[in-house]
């Protein structure tokens, strides 16, 4: 394997897996990616954090959307594309400049495709731990819990697919997709720990 290493992890919501994500980081030294990358995309572009984070991982919106074809490149008026351009782009040249990293959703599967060093992970969970997750983190009842799992689930999986060829959560878009209930977080980072240091000397 290459000496870079690069970590790509999609996530169902109330898995753990963004906690995970950043504890292989810095279990591992690597830099993290997340949604703070927008916090240097807003100073880089000159735009107000609060108008990306509103965007962030969302699908386009098709009512009023359009998209022109100029030739070699397709340019989109839908914010919501944009945006997850711009994110794309930061996503490759960091890989370009030879960085390891740990990034989290992104489609970084699909935008870092055929990198020798990239590996690509999908976290899941059992439903009722999720949702314990979810009630504990947000301090919400089951019954909103539940609404803002299957909402969250829903946006990133429509994000997801109408960027990436693989599909979202099927086992054959990734390397591994793990089931964080059964370990828990600790258990599920020991686990990948594992696997990525048998990938990288393998």
């Amino acid at each position: 394997m290459s000496d870079q290493i690069i970590i790509a992890i999609g996530r169902e919501f109330g898995s753990g897996g963004h906690k995970i994500a950043k504890k292989l980081a810095e279990e591992l030294g690597l830099n993290f990616y997340d949604r703070r990358m927008l916090d240097e995309l807003a100073e880089k572009k000159n735009i107000r954090i609060e108008f990306l984070e509103k965007y962030d991982e969302e699908p386009r919106k098709l009512f009023g959307a359009r998209s022109v074809d100029a030739r070699t490149k397709s340019y989109s008026n839908s914010i919501e594309e944009i945006i997850a351009e711009m994110q794309f782009e930061y996503i490759k040249e960091k890989a370009d400049m030879g960085e390891s990293f740990v990034i989290v959703g992104r489609c970084a599967e699909e935008v870092l495709k055929g990198r020798k060093g990239l590996i690509s992970i999908f976290i899941l969970g059992d439903f009722e731990d999720k949702v314990n997750r979810t009630m504990e983190k947000f301090g919400i009842d089951e019954k909103e819990a539940v609404i803002k799992n299957k909402r969250h689930d829903k946006t990133r999986k429509k994000y997801h697919n109408v960027h990436s060829e693989g599909k979202w959560g099927d086992s054959r878009t990734y390397d591994l997709c793990i089931n964080s209930s059964k370990l828990g977080i600790d258990g599920t980072v020991d686990l990948l720990k594992k696997y990525i240091g048998e990938r990288i000397y393998k």
